[in-house]
């Protein structure tokens, strides 16, 4: 038993580790929009979605009262989402600033009351915390499966430019803390998703090793808010998180991109 609980204890603490650095990987893009005073160009549904996806670990973790390491990291997601929102609000044309309001109504009032409501009044605590657990796996599993969106575009152009390797490393390993950190814990909902993520993690490392000498192509100015759309979906879980921060490759391509043009 004591062996367990260390073997938890060790994996939370790890996973905790990569996903605070994971968390905190945006903030350059940040320090851009507060340098150009600007959000233009960059897209706020990976912050809506990574708050959304940390409401419902937290919620998750509270009912099962045994996954304290779910609610420290999910926490400070909450906190540090909430920080980028209102950054990009702040900073963001109105047309954008009304974006942002419908899809936090849509994600993080509308979707995650419905969830709530729909489950926390369920007269059998373990039917809740299953149900719950389900939708939790669910919206996981297709956070995972949204980096298809950078593998299709590596094959497409035949370069890395917009996918990090310190990223892809650092998902890679957040993906396997959290499995074993599931497995110890013997809970399915954490463990299964990762599964997936770590396998999307190898192959973008293993897409960089076969193209990351490849010449780059020159990005042609109709091209950039096409890559910029196709990141927009890239949002990590665990914290997962995503994916968030490939924001700062789009844009540092884009900006090399317009400046040969």
């Amino acid at each position: 038993m004591a062996l367990y609980l260390t073997w938890v204890f060790v994996f939370g603490i790890l996973g905790n580790a990569v996903s605070f650095m994971v968390s905190l990987a945006p903030l350059p893009t940040f320090y851009q929009i507060y340098k150009k005073k600007t959000s233009e160009g960059f897209q706020s549904i990976p912050y809506v979605v990574s708050l959304f996806s940390a409401m419902l670990w937290i919620y998750y973790a509270l009912l099962k009262k045994d996954a304290m390491f779910l609610i420290t990291i999910n926490t400070f997601n909450v906190f540090i989402q909430f920080f980028y929102i209102i950054t990009y609000f702040y900073y963001g044309p109105k047309k954008e600033k009304i974006v942002t309001v419908k899809l936090m109504f849509l994600f993080n009032v509308f979707g995650f009351g419905v969830i709530f409501l729909s489950t926390f009044f369920l007269s059998n605590p373990s039917i809740r915390l299953l149900v719950l657990g389900y939708i939790c796996m669910a919206f996981a599993l297709a956070v995972f499966a949204a980096p298809l969106a950078i593998v299709r575009k590596v094959i497409k152009t035949k370069s890395v430019e917009y996918m990090p390797f310190t990223l892809s490393v650092f998902l890679t390993l957040g993906a396997v803390m959290w499995f074993l950190y599931g497995l110890f814990l013997k809970d399915m909902n954490i463990a299964v998703p990762n599964i997936l993520g770590f396998i999307f993690g190898v192959l973008q490392m293993i897409l960089y090793a076969v193209y990351r000498n490849h010449p780059k192509k020159t990005v042609e100015e109709s091209d950039l808010k096409l890559q910029l759309s196709d990141h927009s979906v890239i949002f990590d879980a665990a914290k997962l998180g995503s994916n968030v921060c490939s924001d700062v490759s789009n844009n540092n391509g884009r900006d090399d991109a317009l400046n040969k043009v």
